[in-house]
């Protein structure tokens, strides 16, 4: 046996690559995303360390080339999450019984694995599947990817060290189990980060996992479990499936030893899974966790001392970064009277001058949204604000022909509370209202009751007391507020993640808030010298 109190490496911040024209990173990265483009994957399943098909398959297609297949993959069937159910519970006891220190350093290699060999690879996979560009390919699939495995390694010791006092003649301990089961993970198609983050930080803590990824994620899903695999964790810790996330969610909260979900997606799906698992709840040998995050209606509100082209870009880029398929993303914008003529000119030169389309050519901006659904979604909805008597300021085309393509679009309405200021929309769509200055601390009201949201928002202003009084305001209306920046980009160890109201749990994604949901605390007291008489002193 091996022992000492150890220590993991200090965690820091994968360095993000440029990717400049000329550089060595874009020429790898784009020689992998050249020859990926000519591959056909066949995805399976992986269940307890095999490769599993399916009695069907469906294809995922590049969304800003929806002629190019680049997978034929495997959909899960009741039988088969059921057999990902019993390998991970057949590989349970092992996996909790290996030292802590064991079963991080397989997520450190992984991360290591990640920032170097499987770079190209994951990045070339969420680029050509989910339609990033290398930016933003970059900040998610590699370094986002690569601050949870490393940062989560350093919560878990964190956790373990985190011991009770013991008073005279007594030792008192406390030892951190994983849960009684197993974990379900459902994971979304924006982030390949959150992807791997969902079944690894349960796993890290000895948990095992079922993991369901996005259907439109299946591609970047089959390289990150891969690159776990070489990485040496063991065969049913992670069990993969494809396919139906309503029935993994079913066959997963039937089944006795269900211990808990981890999940990120809309706020429908999640309110139904948590009712679902309520009905279920006599079922279960012990009551599950359920972390959640859950969309958000993300704001940006400035003040008349807001500094105008920093909020401009903040606008920009919060809005139509990754085509605003972030739950992060600006969707709503508060705009004084004084300040919206050098807004409007600055936030419609910026919008037109983004450049869309295949994001397989590095130097693109924003590609195609995510499928046929959510094209058909955006383009009805620019049409109902117009219809509603929005301006629209710049965009609103749309074009299906090639790709799923929708134009970086900003809207203007006289109503504080229209469908698109209150809607999730997961697009590019950015609608402003614009107030009069004197009508600051009503418009701090709208910010924080016109939608459901709970997650990101963003506070523009020079004015240090407008500062403190809008944080103040504003405190309940996101989990996670930018000063003088956008709403999005959050980094991991350096702004834990996460909402509440309609946006989730509030369990802070890549924080210790997240990494103790998945252990189950146990007192232990020995005491050294116990009494022999049952008497006390007060009986004389």
């Amino acid at each position: 046996m091996t022992t000492g109190q150890f220590r993991v490496p200090e965690p820091i911040n994968e360095a993000v690559r440029g990717y400049a024209p000329g550089s060595s990173e874009r020429a790898t990265l784009t020689e992998r995303v050249r020859a990926m483009e000519k591959e056909r994957l066949e995805a399976h399943h992986v269940i307890a360390g095999q490769r599993v098909s399916g009695q069907s398959t469906f294809t995922q297609v590049a969304p800003h080339r929806h002629e190019l297949v680049l997978a034929d993959v495997h959909a899960a069937s009741e039988p088969v999450i059921g057999r990902a159910i019993h390998a991970a519970l057949a590989a349970a006891r092992d996996w909790a019984a290996l030292p802590w220190y064991e079963r991080v350093a397989v997520f450190l290699r992984a991360a290591e694995l990640i920032a170097g060999p499987w770079r190209d690879t994951i990045n070339a996979a969420t680029i050509l599947g989910q339609s990033k560009s290398v930016q933003q390919a970059e900040i998610d699939a590699a370094c986002e990817l690569i601050d949870f495995l490393r940062f989560n390694a350093a919560y878990a010791q964190q956790t373990y060290g985190e011991q009770p006092i013991s008073g005279p003649g007594m030792w008192n301990r406390m030892d951190y189990r994983p849960l009684e089961g197993f974990v379900l993970a459902v994971t979304p198609f924006n982030f390949t980060a959150i992807a791997g983050n969902l079944p690894t930080a349960p796993a890290m803590m000895g948990n095992v996992v079922v993991w369901k990824p996005s259907e439109k994620q299946a591609l970047a899903a089959h390289y990150t479990m891969q690159a776990l695999e070489a990485a040496g964790l063991p065969p049913g810790v992670i069990n993969l499936v494809h396919g139906d996330g309503a029935l993994a969610v079913d066959v997963a909260t039937r089944h006795q030893a269900f211990a808990g979900l981890h999940f990120t997606g809309s706020t429908t799906v999640l309110r139904g899974v948590w009712k679902m698992i309520g009905e279920r709840i006599d079922t279960y040998r012990a009551y599950p966790r359920i972390v959640g995050e859950s969309g958000g209606k993300d704001f940006v509100v400035a003040h008349q001392s807001a500094p105008v082209d920093p909020l401009v870009v903040a606008l920009g880029r919060g809005a139509f970064e990754y085509q605003g398929q972030k739950c992060s993303a600006a969707s709503r914008a508060y705009i004084p009277a004084s300040l919206w003529p050098r807004v409007r000119d600055g936030i419609a030169d910026l919008a037109s001058g983004i450049e869309v389309g295949d994001v397989g050519d590095l130097s693109v901006f924003a590609g195609g949204v995510i499928d046929q659904r959510a094209f058909r979604k955006h383009a009805d909805a620019i049409a109902s604000a117009r219809d509603a008597g929005a301006e629209v300021l710049v965009g609103g085309g749309t074009d299906d022909a090639v790709g799923w393509f929708v134009d970086p679009t900003v809207l203007v309405t006289d109503d504080p509370r229209s469908e698109t200021m209150v809607r999730e929309l997961f697009g590019p769509i950015l609608t402003v209202f614009v107030y009069d200055d004197a009508d600051w601390d009503t418009t701090l009201d709208l910010v924080d009751t016109t939608s459901d949201y709970a997650l990101t928002g963003a506070l523009f202003a020079d004015d240090r007391y407008v500062i403190d009084h809008a944080l103040e305001r504003l405190r309940n209306a996101a989990g996670n507020i930018y000063v003088n920046d956008r709403p999005t980009g959050s980094v991991v160890g350096q702004q834990p993640f996460g909402g509440a109201r309609g946006s989730g749990t509030n369990d802070k994604a890549g924080s210790l808030f997240n990494i103790v949901r998945w252990v189950s605390p146990r007192a232990i007291k020995e005491t050294f010298a116990a009494p022999t008489d049952w008497r006390y002193p007060h009986q004389g």
